[in-house]
């Protein structure tokens, strides 16, 4: 049997007639560049930048209670928002590792739309249609909707060009119109610079994105992939799920203990995470800031002075901004900001600075 094609967003041909090179990310053949990601990562950094990131997965959970019922589920906590609000939350597992990271935006008290990754979509449809009580339905939305990230300085200036709704708040979002088509403009991202993420319907996106093209060139914006998004993400320490979290690596390990509800009386995984935390035996997530000559990548062990392993490497590359290597680690407990590391690259010792991330300015709610 021949492999399973890989799925292509409704902007695809655009990416091909402006020559992107294209791989395959998640099941989803996606642009990982088109002019360089040195350069598409300054112009984000510098001025604006806009991402076709349609390969995200979408669910609706409606239904009386559906506020209620996803609050019991993940774990982060929906009674510290309001309708038109967004929050980062995860999906745990029973032993508290992260089956996914996501977004919930909060609709009502009885609809909430989620934003998982592409490749655990389907998993977390089926965990909450699995676990609905009666009443409350989990609709697959996958490919109703697209997603363009504008992100960067001008991102304003882009979409306010489009008449779309800028200036609100961050993680919030308004549901609006654009050419006689519903969008929902979200106050959010991925790159650490102020943006918004749209969603227009699935069949209305690549119209949308031929517009914001047009829209960026007084600010000599760019098109960017998926190569700059990973630099860009990797300088702010956001983490990447299958490498900062896992099945195997709980919201504890990843420092993400902030996205979790503590108080609340349940959410899966639980129990395990209360344990994790209080035992505190667990290798937790670090920064490495590179002070010698290498990139780090994904797997390298990190050494500490005396030559011990106290850790791996999850996420590492070249920082376009710093000009340099910057990683990050799951680290042994005995770790310290400040502490110098040896970082084993391919049989050669970088050495190293353990940071707390973000490694650059953040920009994100400015």
């Amino acid at each position: 049997m021949s492999a399973e094609q890989p799925k292509t967003s409704p902007v695809h041909d655009r990416h091909v007639a402006l020559g992107a090179k294209m791989a395959d990310f998640s099941g989803w053949q996606m642009p990982i560049e088109y002019a360089g990601v040195k350069a598409e990562h300054a112009a984000v950094r510098d001025r604006v930048g806009i991402f076709d990131v349609s390969h995200l997965g979408k669910a609706l959970v409606r239904g009386p209670g559906a506020k209620d019922f996803v609050n019991s589920c993940f774990t982060n906590d929906l009674n510290r928002i309001e309708p038109g609000k967004a929050q980062y939350t995860m999906c745990c597992n029973e032993a508290g590792g992260v089956v996914d990271d996501l977004i919930a935006y909060l609709k009502s008290d009885d609809e909430v739309f989620l934003i998982p990754n592409a490749a655990n979509n389907a998993e977390v449809v089926r965990l909450l249609t699995e676990a609905a009580p009666e009443g409350i339905e989990v609709i697959n939305q996958h490919t109703a909707y697209g997603v363009i990230a504008v992100q960067g300085t001008k991102s304003d200036e882009v979409l306010s060009a489009l008449g779309l709704p800028v200036g609100h708040d961050y993680m919030s979002y308004v549901e609006t119109d654009w050419e006689g088509q519903p969008v929902i403009v979200c106050r959010t991202g991925y790159t650490g610079e102020r943006g918004y993420e749209v969603l227009p319907a699935w069949a209305a996106t690549g119209d949308l994105w031929d517009a914001l093209l047009m829209a960026m060139k007084p600010h000599d914006g760019a098109p960017a992939g998926l190569g700059a998004r990973d630099t860009l993400r990797t300088e702010m320490g956001y983490a990447l799920h299958g490498n900062e979290l896992s099945p195997e690596i709980t919201p504890v390990m990843a420092r993400a203990g902030w996205a979790v509800g503590w108080k609340k009386d349940a959410f899966w995984g639980k129990e395990a995470l209360e344990a994790e935390r209080e035992a505190k035996n667990t290798r937790i997530s670090w920064g490495l800031d590179v002070t010698g000559r290498g990139i780090p990548r994904a797997g390298c062990e990190v050494k500490d002075a005396d030559g011990a392993v106290i850790g791996t490497v999850t996420s590492g590359t070249f920082s376009p901004t710093l000009g340099k290597g910057v990683a990050l680690a799951l680290l042994d407990r005995s770790a310290a900001e400040g502490d110098d590391v040896v970082i084993d690259v391919r049989g050669r010792d970088v050495t190293a600075q353990v940071k707390k991330p973000p490694f650059v300015e953040v920009g994100v709610r400015e």
